[in-house]
């Protein structure tokens, strides 16, 4: 909406061409987002508890949690908003990828926030039925696949790029909607299984989509495309603000929730927020490097699958507790220790993710 405004007033004062850079735009983006959660933030929680919206607690899971009880939740409200409210601010409505992004991201979040309200509100501890939530979910990465796929404009669009290989492309076809619905809903219910303690998710998120945020600024510039060998989606690098704007949001939401929080996510956050990183990965043909950065989350969700695919053939389990953070933490480590440790291997493994960029 700006970069309209700007364009404009441009005929009357050059010096607003500097918003056309996407570099200054993102670095608004970042600042826009986390200013919005900053002052909004407080308020938020204030109304939250002032409506009792808060987290119910398992009293299977580990005991330390029980404290957490009625601490608010649904706070990924805000992360919605703040990413939503500076992406129109400083992207070019004009790019289909743009509206694709918002697509999901309000869509999962709509998702999550009906699942939330079910479960801390109305007290069901059900929620949205499984069924359903699938069932919304995978109607809306199958409409963002089927809307990519129509809409792409070059061959590279629809590729799977293999990292460390210079000219290993495979042409997916009808397949590449096959491969992005899966990406979409994997990385939405992912996210969602490790938001399971304070500050867990929300860094690896943050991460994770800077790191995204770098492969749309040199996926959607021709030059560094082509001297790093990577595919040329054009319009891509405007999913530079998207990211830039979750990194925003998420940092501000992280100084509410940091250890010990003071509002939790929820799956208004989680659902809405990993989608759009796989929407992010699969626009920017990174769908590889994407599960390598993403590590965190797909052990977290292996951990899930083998907990509950061993108790049924064997009636035996592998973890202590699933997913995998409540197994260290009934294994005696202390909640703060197991989230930095996450971090820390996330960190990693977007440097990783970073390093395929130049070897090929």
């Amino acid at each position: 909406m700006l970069l309209w405004l700007a364009n404009y007033l441009s005929e009357y004062y050059t010096g607003f061409v500097v918003v056309q850079y996407l570099t200054l735009r993102a670095i608004f983006s970042v600042l826009t987002a986390l200013i919005i959660g900053f002052m909004v933030g407080p308020y938020m929680i204030r109304k939250l508890r002032q409506y009792q919206v808060g987290q119910a607690i398992r009293d299977d899971g580990p005991q330390s949690h029980l404290s957490k009880a009625g601490t608010p939740t649904m706070g990924g409200a805000l992360m919605l908003i703040s990413v939503a409210f500076s992406t129109l601010m400083w992207a070019d409505l004009a790019n289909r990828f743009v509206w694709v992004t918002l697509g999901v991201l309000v869509l999962f979040g709509a998702v999550g926030w009906v699942d939330d309200w079910r479960k801390v509100v109305e007290k069901d501890p059900r929620g949205l039925p499984a069924r359903w939530k699938y069932f919304w979910q995978s109607g809306g990465a199958l409409v963002a696949a089927l809307v990519l796929f129509l809409t792409a404009q070059s061959p590279a669009e629809t590729e799977l790029i293999v990292p460390f290989f210079k000219n290993v492309a495979i042409n997916l076809g009808v397949f590449y909607v096959v491969l992005t619905y899966f990406v979409i809903t994997g990385s939405s219910n992912a996210v969602n299984l490790t938001d399971g303690l304070d500050g867990l998710a929300i860094m690896p998120t943050v991460l994770v989509a800077g790191a995204l945020g770098v492969f749309a600024y040199v996926s959607g510039h021709i030059q560094f495309a082509e001297y790093l060998h990577i595919p040329y989606v054009a319009g891509s690098g405007e999913l530079v603000v998207i990211a830039a704007a979750i990194c925003g949001a998420g940092l501000g939401f992280l100084w509410f929730n940091a250890y010990p929080a003071q509002v939790f996510m929820g799956d208004v956050g989680s659902l809405s927020l990993g989608a759009v990183l796989g929407v992010m990965a699969v626009i920017v043909r990174q769908e590889i490097v994407f599960f390598i950065m993403g590590g965190v989350f797909v052990m977290e969700t292996l951990s899930v699958i083998i907990q509950v695919g061993s108790f049924k053939l064997r009636g035996k389990r592998v973890f202590r507790m699933a997913p995998i953070h409540h197994h260290f933490e009934l294994k005696g480590w202390p909640e703060p220790k197991i989230i930095v440790r996450f971090w820390v291997i996330t960190v990693i493994l977007v440097l990783v993710g970073l390093a395929t960029l130049k070897i090929r």
